[in-house]
This record gives structure tokens, C-alpha cells and sequence, in this order.
């Protein structure tokens, strides 16, 4: 019996690497959650014989599949002729569901999406016409050899509402997920510690690293995912994120509205990226007061403080450097705990003592003044996005630490 599901991206763009495809990622992340595994992830162009054959290679072998893009109105949308042909019949005029699309417009709007009605209204003969709520090209599904198979536009917004409306909802949930995101663990030593967990019948296990996290997805009966689940929060009680908190950023944002206590940065090579992450959080105003980016010495001098005879003596990138910038910060802004990150990105600037990817990090607070140095490796954009995530688990644990 045919299971899972398998999603296609349509379109030359992607393939030219013009744009990127986030229709099928998002798709695949709500299927998960559904517990419908998927089998393939495909981005091919907008060549009608290449989409017939992809969606023949696919038919019978999937529950679900999913197309995303090339339904529009110009001559290189070509998914409605590649279903018709791998149909074997005829494209039909659906003219009451693009009636339906029609009327949501005014003009001049009414008139331009009527004068695309052919093709944008053309669907195999025997599918179902799927009525576009935000966009003019209508949606298309059928059933064949046990596989459902549902085509959208590609149009980001598009895809996201004619999916929630015509094809999540008859979904439903199977088996049980949960996650839980641990800082601070290299994804190897994890992996090593709990290994008994990762290699037992009926869990599967899915290891997600990104810059200073790991997130291990259970899934499997209920009993096996909370078993799972208790373990690693009771093995790692210090380094686990609450429950529903997916980022190291909301869980700094959630933690510091706990404790009624406001956040400040200062920070050099990282640009801005700390503060950016904290305000990518809904509700980071209750908390967040701001940050300095003081990238030249200057800057760091005029704006937090810090004494020339410090730059002078230890260099930008140095604890003494750290601190002083951190208190600069708690001082600038009024806040109750501030981080400081100063380091060298590269791939320029480095010298023997103080190779490309050093990096310090001080956090000053009612309780606490401390700075520590880090080493890091990789390109410019790496040493930085590192530099970002541990200066907001920093920031996390002082005010875990209380």
C-alpha cells in the first residue's frame, strides 16, 4: 500500500539558483507534525516532460503528492499539460470555481484576472478544480492508482493558503512527536550518550544540530516518546529548553519576562546579529531595551565607555575589552544584565596571538561580571553566527543561574 508523501517544486528559477524553494520545506515540517513521513523532496524545471516523468515516478509509490508551481498564466507553466498528458485526457475549461476566484476582485483587477481565464481555468478533464483564495490560478486534484495527488501555485503565499484549505485538513494525525532542544552539546556526544535511546525498535530519532543546538526529534508510540523525552530533560536538566521553546533566542526573551529583568548588548564583529535574533521574538519588547553596535574603537570608546588605555594596552579583542563594553552597555541602555561579544571574524585581522576566530564574550549584571574567550573556526559568516549563538546562551544561563 502506497504511504508518505512526496513533493515537487516546479520551476527554473530554483534550479538557476534565482530563488529558493520554501513551499515544500514548510510543507514537509507540517507533515511531520501530522506524522505523514515524506519519501522525496524534488525541484525540477519547468520542462513538461521532465514533470510528467516525475510525477509518473511517483504515482502509486506515495499516499500523498504534492506540486507546487507552474499553474500560472505564461508559457512556461507547464503542470496542467504534464497532469494532462499523464492523465491521458483532455484539459477542460472550470469555469465555476474561476468564477468564484473572479469575484473576489474589483477592477481594474477584475478585468486582468478574466483576461487570464485560459489557461489559468484549465484542468484535466475528471479532476477537481481547487478554487485560489489569495491568488487567480486555480488549484488541481485528482486520484490515481492510491495516490492523491494535489497541484498549487507557486507563489509562496499562495501554496501556504490553497494547502491549509484543500489538503492539511484531511490529514490526520499519526503517532506522537515531541522535541527537545539541548545547548551546549556537540551533536557527536550526544549522539554517543544517548545511543541506547537512538537505536531502539519503534523510536526513531532525528538529530537537528544548528549553531550552539541540537534538537532531538522523538517519534513513536506515546509511551516510547515520553520515556524518550523525560530521560533527556532528566540527564540534561540544565541544558534543555522549556517545553515549546524551539529557539535560544525566545528561550532568552521567555526566561528574562519570567524574571521581570531587562536585556542590553554590545557587539562588534557580530554586527547586530544578537539583537536581531532577540527582536526576530513576538514580545521581545517586554524585555529588550537594545544594543550598541560599536564596530570601531571609537565607537566603542564614545558610546560604551571603553577607556583608550584599555584599547591601547590589551587590543578591541581582549577580556578587558569584553567587560568594559558589556558595563557600557548595561549602562547606556538602563538594563538590568547585558552581553558583550568583540572578536575577529577574518579572514583578515587575525596574528599569532590572536588567531581569526577569537572571540570574547563578557555579561555584567547585578550578580555577575565575568568575560571568557572562545576559538572558533570556519569562514567570516560561521565564526559570526557562532559568535551570535553563544553569546545569547550566554545570556540564557546567567539568567538561569538567577
Amino acid at each position: 500500500m502506497a504511504n508518505g508523501a512526496a513533493l515537487l517544486a516546479v520551476g527554473d528559477e530554483m534550479l538557476s539558483g534565482l530563488r529558493s524553494d520554501t513551499n515544500c520545506s514548510w510543507l514537509a515540517s507540517r507533515l511531520h507534525d501530522a506524522g505523514v513521513p515524506v519519501r522525496g523532496i524534488q525541484v525540477i524545471p519547468d520542462d513538461e516532460d521532465v514533470i510528467l516523468e516525475s510525477v509518473a515516478g511517483w504515482v502509486g509509490k506515495v499516499e500523498f503528492l504534492v506540486i507546487s508551481g507552474g499553474l500560472g498564466p505564461t508559457h512556461d507553466d507547464r503542470t496542467r499539460f504534464a497532469l494532462a498528458r499523464y492523465l491521458g485526457v483532455p484539459l477542460r475549461q472550470d469555469d465555476p470555481a474561476y468564477d468564484r476566484i473572479v469575484a473576489r476582485y474589483e477592477e481594474p483587477l477584475r478585468s486582468r484576472v478574466e483576461a487570464s481565464r485560459v489557461p489559468q481555468a484549465l484542468i484535466p478533464e475528471g479532476a477537481r478544480g481547487l478554487p485560489n483564495p489569495q491568488g487567480s490560478a486555480l488549484g488541481i486534484a485528482f486520484s490515481a492508482k492510491g495516490t492523491e495527488v494535489f497541484a498549487f501555485p507557486g507563489v509562496p503565499w499562495e501554496f501556504r493558503a490553497m494547502a491549509e484549505t484543500f489538503f492539511l485538513p484531511g490529514i490526520e494525525a499519526r503517532g506522537t512527536w515531541k522535541q527537545v532542544v539541548v545547548a551546549g552539546w556537540p551533536e557527536s556526544l550526544l549522539a554517543e550518550k544517548f545511543e541506547d535511546l537512538f537505536s531502539k525498535p519503534g523510536l526513531h530519532v532525528s538529530i537537528l544540530p544548528s549553531a550552539g543546538l541540537v534538537t532531538l526529534v522523538f517519534r513513536g508510540s506515546p509511551e516510547d516518546v515520553a520515556s524518550a523525552v523525560a530521560r533527556v530533560r532528566g540527564e540534561l536538566p540544565s541544558d534543555c529548553l522549556e517545553d515549546g521553546e524551539t529557539g535560544m533566542a525566545g528561550a532568552v526573551v521567555a526566561c528574562a519576562a519570567r524574571a521581570g529583568i531587562s536585556l542590553a548588548c554590545a557587539e562588534s564583529c557580530t554586527g547586530g546579529l544578537v539583537g536581531g535574533a532577540i527582536t526576530d521574538v513576538p514580545g521581545a519588547s517586554r524585555v529588550f531595551q537594545g544594543t550598541a553596535v560599536c564596530y570601531s574603537n571609537e565607537a566603542k570608546i564614545r558610546l560604551l565607555g571603553v577607556k583608550p588605555q584599555t584599547l591601547e594596552n590589551h587590543g578591541a579583542v581582549s577580556e578587558e575589552c569584553a567587560l568594559e563594553m558589556a558595563c557600557g552597555a548595561r549602562r547606556l541602555f538602563g538594563s538590568d544584565l547585558s552581553v558583550a561579544v568583540t572578536g575577529i571574524a577574518g579572514p583578515e585581522g587575525g596574528t599569532s596571538e590572536k588567531p581569526v576566530g577569537t572571540v570574547w564574550f563578557a555579561v555584567s549584571g547585578p550578580k555577575t561580571l565575568k568575560a571568557f574567550k572562545r576559538s572558533l573556526t570556519g569562514d567570516r559568516a560561521h565564526i559570526r553566527r557562532w559568535s551570535a549563538a553563544i553569546a545569547l546562551e550566554t545570556l540564557w544561563r546567567t539568567l538561569k543561574e538567577g
